[in-house]
């Protein structure tokens, strides 16, 4: 009871500061995540609410990584499996019996800002907190490396050494990929 109390506090803090930074941009400029042992890196003028998981309504003939649409503060949103869409883990939208998986503990939902013009939300599996610009330096592509899409192709490093993927919200609402959710 005490870590569900905690987390909820943690997302209020979150919600706070993610509002009084759109207010004073100095603050932080992103929202740190993880999905699949990864780490992401989502801009604060394109992600909007945090949820916990809400149910889901499954939407048939449905790509694998579209986990449904949920009722999020009265707003009907696709919930997109973040990790399944980028490929770094198969879909949880089924548990091995066929059945809705559940969602870990610590997964969120991420909403995008209403100014982009899409209901959606990213499940992403755990809140990192909040980071400002001055905590990054940019990260160069190796050489012969894969071409990243254009909603991830900036990458940064922390003062730790540890790589960061943007997510660049705007562009991946535009991706094709993104817009067909047809299985």
């Amino acid at each position: 009871m005490a870590n569900k109390e905690a987390l909820r506090e943690l997302q209020q803090r979150l919600a706070h500061r993610m509002h009084a930074s759109r207010d004073q941009p100095d603050l932080a400029s992103w929202l740190a995540v993880e999905c699949a042992g990864q780490s992401f890196l989502l801009s604060l003028k394109q992600a909007a609410e945090i949820f916990a998981p809400q149910p889901i309504q499954q939407v048939p003939h449905s790509t694998p990584w579209l986990l449904g649409v949920a009722n999020l503060r009265g707003g009907l949103h696709t919930v997109v499996d973040l990790a399944a869409f980028l490929g770094l883990r198969a879909s949880a939208r089924h548990d091995g019996a066929g059945l809705p998986a559940v969602p870990a503990q610590q997964a969120r939902f991420i909403a995008f800002n209403p100014d982009l013009n899409v209901n959606a939300a990213l499940q992403v599996d755990r809140l990192l907190g909040l980071r400002s610009a001055e905590q990054f330096t940019p990260w160069p592509d190796d050489e012969g490396s894969n071409a990243r899409p254009r909603f991830a192709a900036q990458r940064l490093r922390d003062e730790r050494g540890q790589l960061w993927q943007v997510l660049d919200l705007e562009a991946l609402t535009r991706h094709e990929v993104f817009l067909n959710i047809v299985g």
